[in-house]
């Protein structure tokens, strides 16, 4: 476990911040990253929406995708705009600890979602979010929208094998929110 408020002293390893807003439909991905987007049908009704809706904002997509969240400083398992968290993947015996800040929440009638932007010590530097929102004709739809680079220092020489399990991971979160996910 960790201490709590022990990344509030880290800065966000890129900017700018708020690069992948939750709250807009359409995005411009600043230059210099590889930006990602990608949106997929998770469900239809008013059940599924309230049900991914409040998965989703206790970080779901991450922990049905193999992450443990270990929030710092933040007060419980729900994303918290401008609260500091671990996030944590484990392969085999060797577990990564990935320092992130929530940048932005969204909560609206038909679209809720966060991004979270790396501190300094994240294997990559960018932000991420994760956006559950619903047509008017009921559909359920989760979209991913991210910017990647390499972080500075050693995890700079690793790059080529994190994209790889970048790659994985989306795969992961794009089927997290499914029923059988």
């Amino acid at each position: 476990m960790t201490v709590a408020g022990q990344l509030a002293a880290r800065q966000v390893s890129y900017a700018p911040v708020g690069s992948t807003p939750p709250g807009d439909d359409r995005w411009t991905p600043p230059h210099g990253f590889r930006p990602y987007e990608r949106t997929v049908v998770v469900g239809r009704g008013q059940e599924h929406w309230a049900r991914l809706a409040a998965l989703l904002l206790e970080w779901g997509v991450k922990t049905r995708s193999g992450f443990r969240i270990e929030p710092d400083g933040a007060t419980g398992k729900r994303v918290e705009q401008g609260a500091d968290y671990w996030l944590v993947a484990s392969f085999g015996p060797v577990s990564v600890r990935e320092p992130a800040r929530v940048v932005a929440v969204v909560e609206e009638p038909d679209r809720c979602g966060f991004a979270y932007g790396t501190l300094e010590g994240h294997p990559v530097s960018g932000e991420e979010a994760f956006v559950v929102s619903r047509t008017p004709e009921g559909q359920v739809l989760l979209t991913l929208r991210s910017i990647t680079r390499s972080s500075p220092g050693r995890w700079r020489l690793l790059f080529p094998l994190i994209l790889v399990a970048q790659r994985w991971y989306r795969s992961r979160y794009l089927r997290a929110l499914l029923p059988d996910g």
